[in-house]
């Protein structure tokens, strides 16, 4: 008779073998797999998974194929790194919103239940189709949707135990496993599902994503000075210390003109970068417009900020190299706090080369994806 962990096996090798599901096969390799009765049903973490052997038994075949399936995919989507603000402003909401978009993946990859069964207790719904993770959270939240478990929990509380490497080096993992499996998938004669076409470069409101990341980066810290006592005791002889801001280094951003970037996605991305950049101060932007070489280069100082987007003057026109914008931040000795690109991403085979500050890319074609730092798609209708 079957162990839960050679159930657990036995769905792992159907997932490889199937053509429909085959791409995930390396992603059920990544993190431990673990057994035990401190959870409900199933859980992951984004990199390890857990499963109780007394959920598992009480699954037919096809139901446990689906449930490893949507911890692989949850994985794969990255999305206990990707959505914690959205867990610690509503965790349940969070929980169910992440729960459609996988679930809706697998049902529209596997209509016929070839290899897949929903348990019973798994959340579905046809309207969520093509959505994104806070897409869904935000029309659960307007509906005010009522609170359902579903058939896992997410460990966003483990996922934030995971250090800072960790993370990286999982995501790497994932990344290079999803290539692999694309690979095998082509050679099994597998479709290409709209539901995970777009998996390497998920649409993702890419303001979402821009904030997040300066925000994170560039972060300001509120410490406590004796310098400069707080003046609202000294009236009363008692000597306080004030609170000062930490001063927020130099913001990069470099602008591709090589004729690709049309002025309605610059206009957009510079004034959502002009609202960010209020709100985290920075001591300065240098905006920078490249192609193969640097064509301008212009500095905002904190208190010009407001007139960023009016009195910018783009320059350029011709090839595009991008690793002529890496070597000006080293030339220059920029030393950046953060690095954002924008870029239609038909750059160099190697994207400029190891870029030493953090670096976010915002690119307008579909798909492409930097092998530094974090890539997303700047969509015009998002």
């Amino acid at each position: 008779m079957l162990t839960q962990q050679d159930r657990v096996t036995k769905s792992h090798i159907a997932i490889m073998r199937s053509k429909e599901f085959c791409m995930f096969s390396g992603v059920l390799s990544i993190g431990s797999l673990q057994f035990t009765d401190k959870i409900p049903t199933a859980c992951t973490n984004g990199r390890d998974v857990m499963y109780n052997p007394e959920f598992i038994e009480t699954l037919s075949d096809k139901e446990l194929n689906f449930v490893v399936l949507h911890e692989a995919i949850h994985k794969a989507y990255q999305h206990l790194n990707m959505w914690k603000k959205l867990f610690k402003e509503d965790a349940q909401l969070t929980n169910m919103a992440a729960d459609y978009v996988v679930n809706n993946a697998i049902q529209e990859a596997d209509p016929h239940n070839n290899l897949t069964s929903m348990p019973e207790s798994a959340l579905f719904d046809k309207q969520y189709s093509n959505m994104t993770t806070k897409q869904i959270f935000d029309l659960l939240k307007e509906q005010g949707a009522d609170r359902e478990e579903g058939h896992d929990t997410h460990d966003f509380a483990g996922a934030e135990e995971l250090s800072e490497e960790e993370v990286k080096a999982t995501a790497e993992q994932i990344d290079q496993a999803l290539r692999q499996g694309e690979i095998l998938r082509s050679k099994m004669g597998g479709n290409t599902n709209r539901a995970f076409q777009e998996l390497r470069a998920p649409k993702v409101d890419w303001r979402e994503q821009l904030r997040e990341f300066v925000s994170t980066i560039c972060n300001n810290k509120e410490v406590s000075t004796w310098k400069r006592p707080h003046r609202r005791f000294i009236g009363q002889d008692v000597y306080m210390p004030s609170m000062t801001g930490e001063s927020v280094g130099k913001i990069v951003i470099g602008v591709d003109t090589s004729g690709s970037i049309g002025d309605t996605e610059l206009n957009m991305f510079l004034s959502e970068v002009q609202g960010i950049c209020k709100e985290v101060k920075p001591s300065s932007v240098e905006l920078v417009y490249w192609t193969h070489q640097i064509d301008a280069h212009e500095t905002y100082d904190r208190h010009e900020l407001d007139s960023l987007v009016d009195s910018t003057k783009p320059s350029g026109g011709g090839g595009t190299t991008v690793g002529c914008l890496n070597q000006y931040i080293q030339d220059e000795r920029l030393e950046p706090e953060a690095v954002v690109i924008l870029t239609d991403g038909y750059v160099e085979t190697d994207w400029g080369g190891a870029w030493q500050h953090p670096t976010l890319w915002a690119i307008t074609t579909k798909g492409m994806q930097s092998p530094h730092g974090k890539s997303i798609y700047l969509d015009t209708e998002v």
